[in-house]
């Protein structure tokens, strides 16, 4: 238990402050003090805070239906699936609340798809670094140590191998347990490492010669954050199974499995469900927010925003002795340092500005979407003097 919330678990490394409200990409704690938002909820929070064009969409919704259960048609989920099989190339989508439920379907996708081939034990190749969520079959796909502690005995059926190296995964090829290929087209958690996109292309293609389902999770990268509707579409293919969650409702629990032909009718009736995935008021969330980013040229503005941003702290951290490196796309971004730096959590937060880090060493930095230009400049101009300050001192 902690001080000030003694009947809440202790499960979270939370900072010192309650937030009350938020606009845009500012919010405000309880006790008035101001923040410049470079974390959105975690990749969440797509329009930032309190959009008004969601507000409307959100409140009308809430005085219709807010859930209804999955015994009976819901209209919503067929036009949300549709959208989402416009944009992606994909043909329909099963609906649930998290990132981490839409990562385990893909996986129980994956096996289904073995046993349907006559494979008893199927397995599926995952990476290092990788993070796909805290239940045990997620964690058990997910490539940190630390997360994983305490909580065997994992579930089996996974191959590791490492992440950008095709002649790693090649390796397997003559393995015939294997059902799936399952990455994360930029690895959030892990440290903000994208899949180089010459990479995705070779992984595509050993997929389909192998007869491997590609599982792409875009639970933290896709959503326009990147600058395309999924990160993967800088590569120019189209996998076969795809978790989204996160920035899909705004800030609205919504999760997603959207697939291609080849995963279509893995799943019959009785095979995978939910009780609150897919309900109205979620449904209209993850509806509104295309709508919205469609209409106000929300991705369009993630990638010259987030172009701007990575350009300026490029600039601005170039020669500093401790940063590794600047990466990412659109506004997913990360700055690596050569020593584990959760120290600037607080420092950026007394600054008026916050983020995270993650994979110990990099500071990540995923604001709302409709970060305009002059908030980009703000977040280098509070951020860069707070890591100078943590480098200079860890030096010293």
């Amino acid at each position: 238990m902690t001080a000030s919330m003694p009947h809440v678990m202790n499960t979270y490394g939370r900072l010192p402050i309650a937030l009350s409200h938020g606009r845009g990409c500012r919010v405000w704690d309880t006790e008035g003090r101001r923040y410049l938002d470079g974390l959105g909820g975690i990749a969440v929070n797509t329009l930032g805070h309190a959009h008004p064009k969601l507000l409307a969409e959100l409140t009308d919704q809430m005085g219709k239906l807010i859930h209804c259960s999955n015994y009976y048609e819901n209209p919503l989920q067929e036009a949300l699936g549709a959208k989402l099989a416009e944009l992606s190339g994909l043909s329909a989508a099963f609906f649930c609340s998290t990132g981490l439920e839409a990562n385990e379907a893909a996986l129980k996708i994956a096996r289904k798809a073995g046993h349907d081939r006559g494979i008893e034990r199927p397995e599926v190749i995952v990476f290092e670094k990788a993070f796909h969520g805290r239940s045990i079959a997620t964690l058990s796909a997910t490539g940190n140590p630390k997360v994983q502690e305490g909580f065997g005995p994992l579930v089996e059926g996974f191959i590791r191998v490492p992440f950008n190296d095709i002649e790693a995964l090649r390796a397997h090829s003559a393995n015939r347990n294997i059902t799936a290929v399952f990455l994360e087209t930029i690895q959030g958690e892990g440290g903000i490492n994208p899949a180089r996109w010459d990479y995705l292309r070779e992984v595509r293609a050993l997929c389909d010669a192998n007869g491997w389902l590609l599982m792409l999770d875009e639970v933290q990268c896709g959503i326009g954050r990147t600058g395309k509707w999924f990160a993967h579409q800088w590569a120019g293919i189209v996998p076969d199974v795809m978790p989204l969650a996160k920035g899909l409702g705004s800030g609205v629990p919504i999760g997603a499995v959207v697939v291609g032909p080849k995963a279509l009718n893995v799943f019959g009736p009785g095979n995978h469900g939910t009780t609150f995935g897919g309900n109205p008021l979620s449904m209209r969330a993850g509806i509104a927010t295309l709508k919205i980013m469609e209409e106000d040229g929300v991705m369009a503005n993630a990638a010259a925003v987030g172009a701007h941003l990575k350009s300026a702290l490029q600039r601005e951290l170039a020669g500093v002795d401790g940063v590794k490196e600047v990466r990412g796309e659109g506004l997913m971004l990360g700055i690596e340092l050569t020593r584990p730096c959760g120290a600037i959590l607080t420092r950026a937060m007394q600054a008026g500005l916050l983020l995270s880090v993650t994979a110990d060493t990099v500071v990540r930095l995923v604001p709302p979407l409709i970060l305009t230009q002059d908030e980009a400049d703000e977040i280098v101009a509070l951020l860069v003097p707070v890591i100078k300050t943590f480098l200079s001192e860890a030096a010293a």
